[in-house]
């Protein structure tokens, strides 16, 4: 039977498995390479917005000269895909419900593809918006589908690591961006920051060609009823055949599919209608998934609140405050920026799953807030004086690497990690989409009022906005947001509901699983007894 077998040891009979920690606790699981493929094709996806987030920061120092735009629209071109990726994210849960994964992905490419090529053949600010709009619903449709992919096909003893992928490729994609601002920076003004933008089209065509090779995710072909299909997707992904059978299980559990139907392709129980997940997630939702919700969409929101776009995005102008004046050696500078960036989100990913989300989220934000509260107090500093601060100028330039070191380790990768992992099945996909949805939203607001708000209240005080804001970031993690590591998809909701009282429930299902645990190794033990010779 498959839930039960004779261990080759005495012929002991060894009892039915009750959860992945059972399977082999003193021995760690090798890396499953299979699911490893599977997350780095699906992880291209991200690079899309972060090319466009790279290049954007470069390019518009030449859309400005040649154009003769204003800092407002500046402002408004930076930051409007933020906004046009709002109708990808909200067509994108429908839309990976109803044709799968896999192929929401080449809808996503596609869409950027003819996007990239918009704007690489503007004529004018019109013409240079209808392409952000068209690049926008891309990324929307990207940002959602490529951490949803990537949770659902990962193991549990990786997931963390295999969920960071698109921050990483995020992170990879600005690199990208930074490096082509320098490669064509030296071309005429009003053909340099067109190859910027075009040849954004060519990572687009390596995700449609890879998602050649990528299966479909196993928890897509099950809500489809295709258990046959999931099952050799599951026993690819899993790190052993046996945690396979527990993963489907407990999706089949999830998707209402009774436990004794095996068959290749079976009947699924209608599924909720779209108002009524929404009734489920947002109007009436149960004490465990209004606190799932306020996690899953706080920590998007602080992500961006935080100003990590403001950094990116504008890092050419902020290096220009801190004394540095040739256009060359701003985006010299920034290529340092997304290399710190990108080395150290690949540290973040191998860390995921043997520090812990809360450790590394924590650590992340506190020395974000100081890094922050330094810049600021650096900017201040040269600001109000009439000469040239060395000092000064380092401490900026070695504050802003800090910063988007510390937000690679910790507050990047987590916030796709945590949110594609803690919704439960039935609400994960509309749940991610409110995620991603906030994220771009609030990344817009910080954007576009950016240059604005320096204005405003110099670079010095908007940056002591973004720490202040950090800091109530951490109050909010470390009240609200439960450690997840190791635990399944399927078992997130065991874990929420009490909010700030999680530390309880942690330590309650702690001390349950140590005790069926200890009765399954005593039932073990008994059933391998053999009776004393007469």
């Amino acid at each position: 039977m498959a839930d039960e077998k004779l261990a080759s040891n005495n012929g002991q009979l060894v009892p039915k498995i009750t959860s992945i920690q059972d399977f082999d606790p003193s021995k760690k699981p090798k890396t499953n390479k299979y699911a490893i493929a599977c997350s780095f094709l699906a992880s291209l996806a991200s690079i899309l917005l972060g090319y466009d987030i790279g290049v954007m920061s470069g390019a518009i120092i030449y859309i400005q000269k040649d154009l003769h735009i204003t800092d407002t629209q500046v402002e408004i071109l930076v930051g409007i895909l933020n906004v046009y990726s709002l109708f990808g994210s909200a067509a994108a849960g429908r839309t990976s419900d109803s044709i799968g994964r896999r192929y929401t992905m080449v809808v996503a490419a596609a869409i950027f593809f003819a996007g990239a090529l918009l704007m690489g053949f503007a004529t004018n600010y019109a013409f240079l918006m209808v392409g952000r709009f068209v690049a926008g619903v891309g990324v929307g449709y990207a940002l959602m589908v490529a951490p949803v992919y990537t949770a659902e096909v990962s193991p549990a003893s990786s997931r963390g690591f295999l969920t960071s992928f698109p921050e990483v490729f995020i992170n990879g994609g600005i690199l990208l961006g930074y490096v082509s601002n320098v490669a064509f920076s030296k071309l005429p003004t009003h053909l340099s920051w067109r190859f910027m933008l075009g040849i954004g089209a060519v990572p687009s065509v390596f995700l449609a060609v890879s998602v050649l090779a990528m299966p479909e995710s196993p928890r897509w072909l099950v809500m489809q009823g295709r258990l046959g299909d999931a099952r050799r997707v599951l026993n690819k992904t899993s790190d052993s055949l046996e945690e396979a059978q527990m993963r489907l299980a407990d999706i089949k559990e999830a998707a209402g599919i009774p436990e004794h139907c095996n068959d290749d392709i079976v009947e699924v129980p209608k599924r909720p209608k779209g108002d009524s997940v929404w009734k489920e997630l947002i109007f009436s939702p149960t004490p465990a998934i209004r606190h799932i919700l306020i996690t899953g969409v706080g920590i998007h929101f602080f992500q961006q609140a935080s100003g990590i776009d403001a950094v990116v995005l504008y890092s050419p102008r902020i290096f220009a405050k801190a004394g540095i004046s040739s256009d060359h050696d701003k985006l010299l500078c920034t290529v340092a920026v997304g290399f710190v960036k990108t080395m150290f989100i690949l540290v973040a990913t191998f860390m995921l799953d043997k520090s812990g989300r809360r450790p590394l989220l924590l650590t992340s934000v506190a020395g974000m807030v100081l890094s922050l509260t330094l810049l600021a107090t650096g900017l201040t500093i040269i600001d109000q004086s009439d000469q040239k601060l060395v000092w000064a100028i380092a401490l900026c330039i070695t504050m802003v690497l800090a910063y988007v070191a510390l937000f690679s380790i910790g507050m990047g990768p987590i916030t796709w990690v945590y949110s594609s992992e803690i919704f439960p099945l039935r609400l994960r996909a509309t749940g991610c989409s409110i995620g991603v949805a906030v994220n771009r939203v609030i990344s817009g607001v910080v954007s576009m009022t950016f240059l604005s708000l320096s204005k405003a209240i110099t670079f010095g005080g908007a940056f002591f906005l973004y720490a202040g804001l950090a800091a109530l970031a951490w109050v909010f993690f470390f009240t609200l947001m439960p450690e997840t590591q190791g635990r399944t998809l399927e078992d997130m909701e065991t874990l929420f509901g009490t909010f700030w009282k999680w530390r309880k429930t942690a330590r309650e299902l702690k001390e349950m699983n140590k005790t069926e645990k200890n009765n399954n190794d005593n039932g073990q033990i008994q059933m391998g007894t053999t009776p004393p010779a007469i």
